[in-house]
């Protein structure tokens, strides 16, 4: 059994990571958070303690850490005797951070693909052009490595396989929908990291559609679609991780991506990008001082895990799969609801958070317990999702299903 778990990156989805890791001490054993700020680790601690998530007894404790270092990631992994890495820093770090784990054969986890900082939206299929790159490494080091456990990617990806898997004899479309219906009183803020935000939507948006790679605009194509508890709402096809390795690893000709926008986060957003605010590459000031101008937006705007205390509303997350089961067609809504105030109340941030939190620590459960200890580079859809699925179910992030026999939880 693998344990001691070292977190990385001290935000909104860390503190999550590490409450759930500490109800689950007793499987997963002592925790350890790290980030270049040691003080946002520690308040990590602190609330950790303050709200009496430690199951059993054991340490938690909060390092200063930079993970562009491999030798002072392996270093730390040494010390604090950690066999499970949960990397929830910037995607900046993840392939420093992968090597530190290949050389020290701690269990790798992350919940987003690798970005090159001076680089957006490159040419797919992106887990080829990092991680990928460390399959044949990991595998001859016996580490396992379970890429983009977050929920989108992560959640979805199991979704999408058990889909393929168990209610469809062939598939023709996995629509994955992601839906924030809540508020968090601000002007304008992002739910996460501005800077990663905003990458995401100021470049081409890719699709896979008739078994290719297909380039459009951002909020070039929409769709709307009425969905459980959050109603009807309309989303716009995007780019996102979990396309790159769906495409690859399921026999299907469609694959999209799409996410809710109000129109005024659109309004925006397109001001701030026309302005050339968005763009990563540095200006010269009329004073002889060099900014980056995404950097500058993201100082100005709200830290994202300041909103957590008012952020009210719900989340609806999931894949609708069609194709063809037994000669007819056939149509699933896998997915799940997750309400903010319900997360801060728990765990003390806000719903997106929360989604993208909980499943690597149950990703780190099943590699700890030996079920997903593949010793290997995988996506969550090459794994056996059921018992990932059941598990969710149990630490609060559960699933449903909505067919022609109904909507029910779904479980194995």
């Amino acid at each position: 059994m693998k344990r001691n778990v070292l977190i990385i990156g001290a935000g909104g989805v860390a503190q999550v990571v590490a409450h759930k890791c500490a109800q689950h001490n007793d499987v997963l054993g002592n925790i350890h958070i790290a980030s270049r700020t040691v003080e946002k680790c520690q308040q990590i601690v602190d609330s950790v303690r303050e709200k009496g998530s430690l199951k059993t007894a054991g340490e938690l404790q909060a390092h200063a850490l930079d993970a562009l270092d491999i030798e002072a990631t392996k270093a730390l992994i040494g010390k604090t005797q950690s066999q499970l890495v949960i990397n929830v820093g910037s995607p900046f770090i993840n392939m420093s951070v992968l090597q530190a784990c290949i050389e020290t054969g701690a269990a790798y986890l992350d919940t987003a693909i690798h970005e090159d900082p001076e680089k957006i939206c490159e040419t797919p299929p992106w887990y080829g052009n990092y991680e990928w790159k460390r399959r044949e490494l990991c595998e001859q080091n016996q580490v396992t490595a379970i890429l983009g456990v977050g929920f989108d990617p992560g959640v979805v990806n199991a979704y999408a396989a058990i889909a393929v898997n168990e209610y469809f004899d062939t598939v023709s479309d996995i629509d994955i929908i992601d839906i924030n219906a809540g508020d968090h009183g601000h002007y304008f803020a992002t739910n996460f990291d501005p800077e990663i935000n905003f990458r995401e939507f100021t470049g081409r948006v890719w699709s896979w559609q008739n078994s290719q790679w297909v380039q459009n605009k951002m909020f070039e194509i929409k769709r709307t679609d009425d969905l459980p508890v959050v109603g009807e709402r309309t989303s716009y096809m995007t780019g996102h991780d979990e396309l790159h390795s769906l495409s690859k690893n399921l026999d299907v000709p469609n694959i999209r991506f799409w996410m809710g926008f109000g129109d005024h986060y659109i309004n925006v957003f397109t001001v701030l990008n026309s302005l050339g605010l968005l763009s990563e590459q540095p200006v010269t000031t009329a004073e002889g001082q060099e900014v980056v101008p995404l950097k500058v937006v993201k100082a100005v705007l709200p830290d994202p895990a300041s909103l957590a205390p008012k952020y009210t509303g719900k989340t609806c997350i999931g894949d609708k799969v069609k194709g063809k089961k037994d000669g007819r067609d056939k149509e699933v809504f896998i997915y799940n609801v997750a309400d903010h105030a319900e997360a801060y109340q728990e765990v003390g941030s806000q719903g997106i958070s929360y989604t993208a939190g909980v499943p690597p620590v149950a990703a780190a459960i099943l590699i700890a317990q030996g079920v997903w200890d593949v010793q290997k580079m995988v996506n969550v859809e090459e794994l056996d999702c059921k018992p990932f699925i059941n598990l969710l179910n149990e630490i609060g992030l559960p699933t449903r299903i909505q067919d022609e026999d109904g909507d029910r939880l779904l479980s194995f």
